[in-house]
Formats: structure tokens, sequence, C-alpha cells
């Protein structure tokens, strides 16, 4: 009888130490760690996308809290966040043309904003605000670039919009990057039909700091190795014009089926074989 009470209580103990260590570690891993800050000015951020970003998250400068996440709102009239910042008043050298980015503290944490200093001499006072951002990223987005065409670009500076008509996109999506050169430019905005010409509608987000494509300039869409993503390359061209928003890309590829290119191969054959049409002692008889 007593080995059993002995038992009972053993086991209650690991269980009570086993919440208290998921107690623990729950204070550890949230924003029910964060401690409370001195005086604080207030920083606005306007984000695309916050993920799973919560109020008391903590605001980081090179791995070092410098603040929290005052509040989370959805800005008037706007598809986006805006999220003010309570920033510690002892850090008041912070450049006022530096970026905000949303992280996760490992692989599933918590999410936190990391501020990367600019190079302006004008410093963010109370009611400042950083205009240049980076959302959160989700994990489609990560899954993509682990198996293709990598991420599309941050768009910092704005962008601005042109058209590409294709007679087939394949599995082209909106979010897809915009390459030249092998590097993101802008992405996919939109993926449309045309009930009158038949054919896709690719509308693309182009980073305004590349504002030098020539307007004769040529897309694609392509895949990244044998089973990845699909993107749209954009090859330019000589024409001293460039690209403005609302312009058409006339030069288009379609993106080529994987049945396509099977069957170009088991038609042509391979480059060993004889062509229809021609006997084996052909060649012999010219002779």
């Amino acid at each position: 009888m007593s080995q059993r009470k002995s038992y009972a209580v053993g086991t209650g103990l690991f269980i009570v130490l086993g919440f208290a260590t998921l107690a623990y570690l729950a204070t550890q891993t949230t924003s029910v760690a964060n401690v409370r800050l001195g005086d604080t000015y207030t920083v606005d951020v306007e984000f695309a996308n916050v993920g799973q970003l919560k109020e008391r998250a903590p605001v980081k400068v090179a791995g070092v809290r410098v603040g929290q996440v005052k509040s989370i709102d959805l800005a008037p009239g706007k598809e986006a966040a805006d999220v003010k910042l309570a920033i510690d008043k002892r850090f008041d050298k912070i450049p006022e043309d530096s970026v905000a980015t949303i992280f996760t503290s490992g692989l599933l944490g918590d999410q936190y904003v990391g501020i990367e200093f600019g190079h302006a001499r004008k410093m963010l006072a109370d009611g400042g605000r950083l205009a240049l951002t980076r959302p959160a990223q989700q994990l489609e987005e990560m899954l993509g670039k682990f198996f293709g065409a990598g991420g599309a670009a941050d768009n910092l500076g704005g962008t601005y919009t042109v058209k590409a008509r294709f007679s087939n996109v394949g599995a082209l999506s909106a979010g897809a990057p915009v390459k030249m050169a092998g590097v993101a430019i802008g992405s996919v905005a939109s993926v449309q039909a045309d009930p009158v010409k038949l054919d896709a509608v690719v509308t693309l987000a182009i980073d305004r700091k590349y504002d030098q494509i020539p307007d004769d300039s040529a897309a694609a869409v392509f895949t990244s190795g044998l089973i990845g993503s699909q993107y749209v390359a954009i090859q330019p061209g000589g024409s001293p014009d460039m690209l403005k928003d609302g312009d058409e890309l006339v030069l288009t590829q379609s993106a080529m089926q994987l049945e396509d290119l099977i069957g170009k191969f088991l038609v042509n054959g391979s480059p060993g074989e004889k062509k229809p049409g021609t006997s084996p002692d052909a060649s012999a008889g010219k002779q």
C-alpha cells in the first residue's frame, strides 16, 4: 500500500514539474518574457503582411532588444498593417532610412521586428515613420524558395506594372518571381485569361529601381530545374526607349510543357537515329 502511495506521489510531482517547465518555456519563448521598458518614443511602420506578429513582440537592432510592438491595426483604406513600435529613448540614434523586417525566432518561434540601420543623417524621432519595410516570410514562400524559383524582389521603392501576353503560362501563378539575368526584380501581380483573344494576360510588378529596361525586351516563362516552380524571365532588348508603367511586352515565349518536350523527343528521336525515308544502304548506292 505504501509503495502505491509513493508511486502516486512521484507521478504527481512529475506532472507538476512538467507543467512548471512548460510554463517557464512559454514565458521565455513568447512576449510574456518581455520586460518593461523605460521612457519610449513611438515609430510608425507599415507592413504588407505581419504574419503572426503580436503586440509586445520585441523590436531588435543587431539582435539586441531596443523596444517592443505597441499596437497592430489595419491601415485605413489600405491592404496593409499599421504597426506602432515603442522604442527605448536610450536608442535615439536610429537613421530614418533604416529598414524594418519581420523575422521569426528559430523555426517555429515567435516573430519580432528587426531594424537594419540606414545611412541617413537625420534620426528617428517620436512620431517618425520607417518607410522601408519587408513583410513576414510565409511558410509557402520559403518552401517555394527551397523547391524552385527563389524569392521575389522586396520592392522597397515601390513598383510599376507591365503586361505580357502568353499563349500558355503553364503553372505560373501570382507571386512568382520576375527575373532579369537571374536576379529577382519583381513579381507576378496577376494571371488572367483574355476571353476575346483566348490567351493569358500576365501583369508584372517590377521594382522602380529597375526603370532602365528597354521597351523591346522579351519575356519568357521558365521553370526552375526539372520540377521546380515557374517564373518570368526578361531578356533586355536594344531600344533607346524604356518601359513605363502600363506598357506591354510584345515579344513573349510561352511555358514549355513536359508533355511537349517528351513529344518532341519521341518524334525527332535521338541524335543517333536514322531519319524516316532513308535506308541503311542508301549511302552505299550513291557511291
